[in-house]
């Protein structure tokens, strides 16, 4: 055997997980999918407010208790789970105007806008304040807070 031959022998070919792209650790709960723009005039309306949402998922198997965990948009307007279980593999969509909570919907019951058309950051927390997760759009694109 040549030794071109024996070094291609003893090293192998390059094992799949060689080639696979890094992939961050995805958090059990995490911020899936914001619609800050709603869809249609902005005309203050419950309908048009509840159609500006922020979807939050549990991708592991068992079910979270989110009693106390807060959602939060960068002007300070606050959304706090009270006695919210979020099922396993299961997720929620928390709205901005007037609602009656569903184990898919949740409501803030706010007669406003919260999420900024152009820039802002949704940003889930625990109930120990600890960071969970965010989602940003426009200027704030990109890094954590």
């Amino acid at each position: 055997m040549s030794a071109g031959a024996l070094t291609a022998v003893l090293t192998g070919p390059a094992s799949a997980a060689e080639h696979r792209p890094h992939r961050p650790h995805r958090p059990d709960v995490q911020i899936t999918d914001v619609q800050y723009d709603s869809p249609g005039r902005d005309d203050r309306s419950n309908r048009s407010l509840n159609k500006e949402w922020v979807e939050i998922a549990n991708n592991s198997r068992r079910a979270v208790n989110l009693d106390g965990w807060t959602l939060r948009d960068e002007d300070g307007h606050r959304y706090r789970f009270d006695d919210v279980r979020l099922a396993g593999r299961a997720s929620v969509r928390v709205h901005t105007g007037i609602g009656r909570d569903t184990r898919t919907d949740l409501y803030q019951d706010r007669r406003a806008y919260v999420w900024d058309n152009r820039s802002d950051r949704a940003t889930l927390r625990d109930d120990r304040g600890r960071f969970v997760d965010d989602e940003s759009w426009g200027r704030n694109r990109g890094g954590r807070r």
